[in-house]
């Protein structure tokens, strides 16, 4: 197994780099060379995030401290002035560069199937936010969604660098284009969101909160976008990535019953835990954000289900709310996290002992956490 130190400012990728490991353990000549240069590109990129991480958090820091002065919603929320996407879209050509513009906002198909999609995906989520939350783009101030495609060579991975989206094509065997999953995009323009929010911590129980947001607002998208009820939705995240019939699994993760995604050969078994009895202790992937984020995903799921009707009206208003806490600190963990989720529970829907706090009270006890 490779052991990497976990960077506080790593680059937040859509797949966990255990699954590489494990391809690189079971996977034959060719496939272990294109987990190695996965691997080796996001190395790369975590160096050179560093200064551009300061930046960002004196920019939250300044952009928090504006809306406590100007808004006066206990979370800081607004209510966004505008509603207009302002999508980019480049091309890298298989580099690690920007690459050329290849379609701008309002212009037409192109033709290549990872460019469209990553236009449509990104406006179906920049809406989801604006028609749900008035959120304008991931920095509530009208920020243009900017994606690159073609990032890499047989690249598996997409990722959200601090400024813009990156998709990688996949390698064709194991793994098909990043931009095939709307929860996807939605997953990873939400590191965004939260990066201007929160700031969490890319790094143990905060890192796998940051992960878990980044879960629970794409799996929303995708049910925002296809008109789901919470007893409706797959909660399957990346469930197009897998080649058909090339993996024994249905997505990279699963809401509803995290460690059950997949289990195959070359990419081993899922390792997400269900609960806090199970929780992994590792210095892998950056302590496990990736792998035990799957306990508070677990949590929403289970919250959302008992509420009914669509998710995003009432367990994922509680969730937004509690990412827009001025109580949640960059190293808050699970248990900080569950109180906040009460207390949003009870500021959004008032009355002692309420359904809406009785259920996110039973979501978390499912999985060991008692608030």
């Amino acid at each position: 197994m490779f052991h990497r130190t976990p960077h506080h400012n790593s680059i937040n990728c859509i797949l966990s780099p255990s699954m590489m490991d494990s391809i690189i353990l079971n996977g034959n000549s060719r496939r272990r060379q294109r987990a190695l240069r996965t691997l080796q590109i996001t190395s790369t990129l975590n160096v050179a995030r560093v200064g551009h991480d300061e930046g960002a958090r004196m920019s939250r820091q300044a952009m928090r401290a504006e809306r406590r002065l100007k808004f006066a919603s206990p979370w800081g929320r607004r209510k966004a002035l505008a509603g207009n996407e302002n999508r980019t879209i480049s091309d890298a050509h298989h580099t690690q560069r920007i690459g050329n513009q290849v379609r701008a906002e309002g212009e037409p198909d192109t033709g290549d199937p990872a460019v469209d999609e990553a236009y449509k995906y990104m406006g179906n989520t920049y809406d989801f936010y604006w028609q749900v939350f008035a959120r304008d783009s991931i920095d509530d101030a009208g920020m243009a969604l900017n994606g690159t495609v073609h990032y890499g060579r047989d690249y598996d991975n997409a990722f959200w660098d601090g400024r813009r989206m990156n998709y990688g094509d996949g390698d064709g065997e194991q793994f098909e284009r990043f931009t095939k999953s709307v929860d996807v995009i939605g997953h990873e323009l939400t590191h965004g969101v939260t990066q201007f929010e929160a700031g969490l911590i890319y790094w143990d129980q905060s890192g796998a909160l940051n992960e878990s947001i980044s879960d629970v607002f794409g799996s929303l998208v995708k049910q925002f976008v296809n008109n789901q009820t919470a007893d409706r939705a797959d909660w399957l995240i990346g469930a197009e990535l897998f080649v058909p019939g090339a993996v024994n699994g249905v997505a990279i993760r699963s809401m509803k019953a995290p460690g059950t995604a997949y289990d195959d050969p070359v990419l081993g078994k899922d390792p997400q835990p269900d609960n806090m009895r199970k929780y992994v202790k590792t210095f892998q992937d950056s302590r496990g954000v990736h792998i035990n984020s799957g306990i508070p995903n677990k949590a929403f799921y289970e919250v959302s289900v008992n509420l009914g009707g669509y998710a995003w009206e009432k367990a994922g208003r509680i969730w937004y709310a509690t990412l827009q806490s001025p109580l949640l600190r960059p190293v808050s963990n699970f248990q900080n996290f569950a109180r906040l989720t009460i207390m949003s529970a009870q500021q959004l829907f008032p009355g002692a002992g309420g359904l809406e706090v009785q259920a996110v009270r039973d979501g978390w006890a499912q999985v060991g956490i008692n608030v």
